[in-house]
């Protein structure tokens, strides 16, 4: 079964929502630029909510590690995300520092930007695949990219498919790549940065009748 995470979470009802309709991971988003950046408060309460079965991320983009600890130290996060241009030696770094697994997000526009996945499989424990665009914001742009890129690939660790995923698409997505896992955000919103219920519901249902009608 494919694993869904929804990212951007900012309320509470959301995350009742996404956890209710089976998604496995709920995605806070620790970047201030981001119109779904969550505060320390804010984040504190939604974490505090989760349900037992489904993961707390907590997504930064090339965070220092005073950032880090000052999160992970007052939020109960589960996960770390990294959605910057971060080094392997780097994710290697945050992954000790914060003692919690790290998925490591790479963006692709071409087969050339897959050269140095190997060397992210030996320090994340989880890889997501998101659009590579020329954007203010390193996801979360609703741009999807050439997913033959990655037809017939496999990898040493788990990993999440990202950018531009909505209801509509995301069965073609996984009848194409069969990944661990799909990622959305924006493909799920009534406006920017604002969550849309009946989108976030369509959209796990349409994964999960994915997965009773497919033939693998």
């Amino acid at each position: 079964m494919t694993s869904v995470k929804i990212c951007g979470i900012k309320d509470p009802e959301t995350l009742r929502i996404a956890a209710s309709a089976g998604a496995r991971f709920a995605g806070f988003v620790f970047y201030p630029p981001s119109p779904r950046f969550v505060t320390l408060d804010i984040a504190y309460t939604l974490a505090h909510a989760v349900p037992t079965g489904m993961r707390s991320v907590g997504l930064f983009v090339e965070p220092t590690d005073q950032e880090l600890l000052r999160v992970i130290s007052s939020v109960p996060l589960d996960m770390i995300q990294l959605h910057g241009d971060e080094t392997p030696e780097r994710v290697g770094e945050i992954a000790a520092l914060c003692n919690m697994p790290v998925i490591k997000a790479l963006r692709l526009s071409g087969p050339e930007d897959l050269e140095n996945v190997a060397d992210y499989e030996d320090v994340a424990d989880w890889l997501l695949f998101d659009s590579k665009i020329d954007h203010p914001l390193p996801g979360g742009t609703g741009q999807r990219f050439d997913w033959q890129i990655l037809s017939g690939r496999s990898f040493k660790k788990p990993w999440m498919l990202s950018g531009g995923l909505t209801p509509e698409n995301v069965r073609e997505a996984i009848e194409l790549l069969h990944p661990s896992g799909v990622d959305v955000s924006s493909g799920v919103e009534s406006t920017r940065g604002i969550k849309d219920p009946e989108k976030i519901q369509t959209f796990l249902k349409t994964v999960q009748s994915t997965h009773s009608t497919a033939i693998y």
